[in-house]
């Protein structure tokens, strides 16, 4: 079964950059690899934790080489995003040459056209690589919103459709689309927020974003939501809550990779037209940052 891709802890992985701000590949090998180590399932390159609108086609290649390579028999689920199907497309057929194991499909980046169209371009996607796929819903981000019976029917059209990262917020997502699917099509949680709730309502799974600086902690707590020990599971994200808030932010990209930074895993350089965070905003993520390191629980191995 496919869907053996598409549960447990699913890193975004950040896009790591030099001075000149080209794509550091080196220190994304070491990332990833630390990532797995530390109890991740896999990576999931080129979302939009990972900056995927802003790199040209040779680096999004380059990207996806070293993530398959460092991660050996550990899935390597390529974010497929573009501004035209035909890009998205032929990013899918460069996942599989190097061999991705699995792509994450979002909607077309700028274009905010009626569903059908959405539809249109994901599905293209579908039917143009025979890797298993998992559907990104993010309305808030796309402007698309692909509602459970939409999905449904685009898993009855599509064998190779068998996940959905599921991110509008709305858990009684996760209970409707398993209603109408039920294990034929695997859902992730896709906020770093709405992870106990999100499993609670059937989730397999958890893409997540402070995981990038917190690897250990997120696979820990998956590993309990799942196993029902809710205590500790409420205990563990209580403590972590403030900084997977972090993630919900419209700057996300910035804050996680000066979290990243401070904990000594990645730096904060992104490439424009994102800017470094002002004064404010950093101070502000150090306070969120500053108080969990003081109080970090124990985590084992």
């Amino acid at each position: 079964m496919p869907h053996k891709l598409f549960h447990g802890v699913l890193t975004a992985v950040t896009t790591p950059f030099d001075d000149a701000l080209a794509v550091d590949v080196s220190t994304l090998a070491q990332h990833v690899r630390w990532q797995l180590e530390q109890g991740c399932h896999g990576v999931i390159p080129l979302g939009s934790l990972g900056e995927g609108q802003v790199l040209e086609e040779p680096e999004k290649r380059a990207v996806l080489r070293t993530c398959v390579d460092v991660a050996g028999t550990k899935p390597v689920v390529a974010g497929i995003g573009a501004l035209s199907t035909r890009a998205a497309v032929r990013l899918a057929e460069a996942a599989a040459e190097v061999g991705c194991r699995g792509l994450m499909v979002l909607p077309p980046y700028a274009h905010r056209g009626p569903l059908r169209e959405a539809v249109a371009h994901v599905a293209a996607v579908f039917a143009a690589v025979p890797l298993p796929c998992m559907l990104y819903n993010n309305p808030p981000a796309y402007g698309a919103d692909f509602t459970p019976d939409v999905v449904a029917e685009l898993a009855a059209q599509h064998a190779n459709l068998v996940a959905l990262k599921e991110s509008s917020g709305d858990a009684r997502r996760v209970t409707a689309v398993r209603a109408l699917c039920g294990d034929r099509l695997a859902v992730l949680v896709g906020l770093d927020d709405m992870l106990l709730e999100g499993v609670a309502a059937g989730a397999v799974g958890w893409v997540a974003g402070l995981v990038n600086a917190f690897p250990r902690e997120s696979a820990q707590l998956f590993a309990l939501a799942r196993a029902g020990r809710t205590d500790a599971a409420r205990a563990l994200y209580d403590w972590f809550l403030p900084l997977l808030r972090l993630d919900t932010l419209p700057d996300f990209v910035q804050r996680i990779k000066l979290v990243q930074e401070a904990v000594g895993h990645g730096h904060h350089r992104v490439r424009p037209p994102r800017l470094p965070l002002d004064d404010a905003s950093r101070r502000a993520t150090f306070v969120v940052l500053e108080r969990a390191l003081a109080t970090r629980p124990e985590v084992g191995a």
